[in-house]
């Protein structure tokens, strides 16, 4: 909710100030102008202006409280011109009771009402529109505010959801690794499920935290790198390089295990030869740059998927950074396929971008 400026100290002793010195020119108009002596003046000046100071108090709590969604602008008029008759009527009946021996300046005041209520419709008039627009913007402002407020949170379960979507994703095809190598190898299935169980109480430990360290996600994708080594033994060979200045740099949790788990399908699934799977890690103008390479063939189709891991990891870029280009594919000589990704990194306590 925007704050209402009328409740800060300093505005309501300006306000304050600046109601004294109107009541005191308008003693001064009084008294030098119209020729009334100092106690007709200030008494005229000090009513008229107090009961002006009250309809205005009305106008405003009437307007925050009740606003007519259709025929605003009548009901501002009709308001103004109500409380200006009734201003303008009690100010001339109280000042006739108390200068009523004064017939000069009673009659005054039976001449001047008309144009008292003009001049009170005026004010109380432009008090109400001044009120209207100001609790407009306030809605608005509101508003926006929820808007806001429903859009983060929004994003935040979308987050969550891709988060957690990724995990079933690898412990399916996990699952399927682990069925194909009792086939192939069934002394080897029980250190991969083993290296499996370790991965996923790894997962779920880390389940609620957004952002880890490259050091934190290494180990993770190392565990993951394990299992598949399990899986696939000399055929699977790996390159990891990782500059030392990383380490301490922070991405989002589970973002790079897709990416590998990609490369490792789309370099061996299609091959019974041996393949190299390099990671690079290093900061490039000022970006946390993760760089995976793998061969692949491209007259041969590669293994049927979902497509999930990419599409996800790029959504969570896009929801974390508003930013679609942080994910780059790209194809370089001798068929060595690039992934690259790219961090952006905020230093603050909660590592949030």
């Amino acid at each position: 909710m925007a704050n209402n400026p009328l409740l800060s100290k300093s505005v309501q002793k300006a306000g304050l100030m600046l109601f004294i010195a109107w009541i005191v020119a308008f003693v001064l108009l009084f008294y030098y102008t119209l020729n009334f002596n100092w106690y007709a003046s200030v008494a005229d000046s000090l009513i008229t202006n107090i009961l002006l100071a009250l309809s205005c108090l009305v106008v405003g709590t009437t307007l925050r409280f009740y606003q007519p969604k259709q025929e605003i602008v009548l009901f501002v008029i009709v308001l103004a011109i109500a409380l200006s008759v009734a201003t303008s009527f009690i100010s001339t009946y109280v000042l006739s009771m108390i200068f009523g021996r004064y017939q000069t300046y009673v009659s005054f005041l039976d001449v001047s009402m008309p144009f008292r209520t003009i001049v009170l419709f005026v004010f109380l008039a432009w008090c109400a529109f001044a009120n209207v627009l100001w609790y407009k913007l306030e809605e608005q402002s509101e508003t926006q505010e929820r808007l806001h407020t429903a859009q983060n949170l929004a994003k935040e379960a979308e987050l969550n959801k891709l988060r957690h979507q990724l995990q079933p994703h690898f412990l399916f095809n996990s699952l399927n690794s682990v069925y194909a190598l009792t086939i192939v190898n069934p002394k080897e299935a029980g250190t991969m499920i083993t290296k499996l169980a370790s991965f996923l109480r790894g997962t779920l430990k880390r389940d609620d935290e957004v952002w880890v360290t490259v050091e934190e996600e290494m180990e993770y994708i190392q565990l993951y790198l394990d299992i598949e080594k399990v899986r696939f033994s000399h055929r699977l060979n790996l390159d990891i390089s990782i500059d030392e200045d990383t380490l301490g740099l922070s991405l989002p949790g589970t973002l790079l295990q897709p990416i590998v788990e990609n490369a490792i399908k789309f370099g061996l699934y299609n091959t019974s030869a041996s393949i190299l799977i390099s990671v690079h890690v290093k900061v490039e103008h000022n970006l946390l740059q993760i760089s995976v390479k793998n061969p692949f063939d491209p007259e041969m189709k590669a293994t049927g998927g979902t497509g999930f891991g990419l599409t996800a990891i790029r959504r969570r870029l896009y929801l974390l950074f508003a930013d679609s280009s942080l994910l780059q594919t790209a194809t370089l000589d001798e068929n060595i396929y690039l992934t690259t990704l790219k961090i952006p990194q905020k230093y603050d306590q909660n590592n949030t971008y």
